[in-house]
């Protein structure tokens, strides 16, 4: 009998930043911006690399500390419309374990507020949790999802500074 489980799992996470598309887009788009916020302070960088083209490939491997488990992080982008539409897919490992594949859609939308142009941005994500190596499947999406609802916030801070 087979111990493999799998744990489909999608959420979207919206949020609205007052800035302009293309610097949202940049965000993402250029490797240096992108570090100052995908990732954290306590995070130690083992490898990391950003490709930013359809058929491109994003990296980002670490550890929660020198001493920790590795994450890997493996995403190859597969659509790309400038400062409107980012696909990629991508798959996480814990150590040796395969953890999770998805797909993943960011949708940036431009519109005028009264206090001046603004960006909604809509990310959706479609993924298999895998085995448990992130914890039981309901679990892991949950995590996942708060993961990148951190993410998301930390974007938005890096886009108010940056302003």
């Amino acid at each position: 009998m087979s111990q493999h489980t799998q744990t489909h799992a999608t959420f979207v996470l919206e949020r609205e930043y007052p800035v302009p598309a293309d610097r949202v887009w940049a965000a993402f788009a250029d490797p240096e911006i992108k570090a100052q916020w995908f990732g954290g302070s306590e995070f130690v960088d083992v490898t990391r690399g950003d490709d930013f083209r359809v058929g491109g490939t994003w990296i980002d491997d670490g550890r929660p500390s020198e001493d920790g488990p590795m994450s890997r992080f493996r995403a190859t982008y597969t659509d790309l419309v400038e400062h409107e539409r980012i696909v990629y897919s991508y798959d996480m490992w814990l150590d040796d374990a395969h953890a999770s594949t998805s797909l993943t859609t960011i949708a940036l939308e431009a519109v005028d507020t009264p206090e001046g142009p603004a960006t909604r941005l809509t990310f959706t994500e479609q993924g298999v949790h895998l085995d448990g190596v992130h914890g039981p499947g309901p679990e892991a999406a949950a995590g996942r999802e708060m993961g990148t609802d951190g993410l998301l916030d930390a974007l938005g801070t890096a886009l108010t500074v940056a302003g």
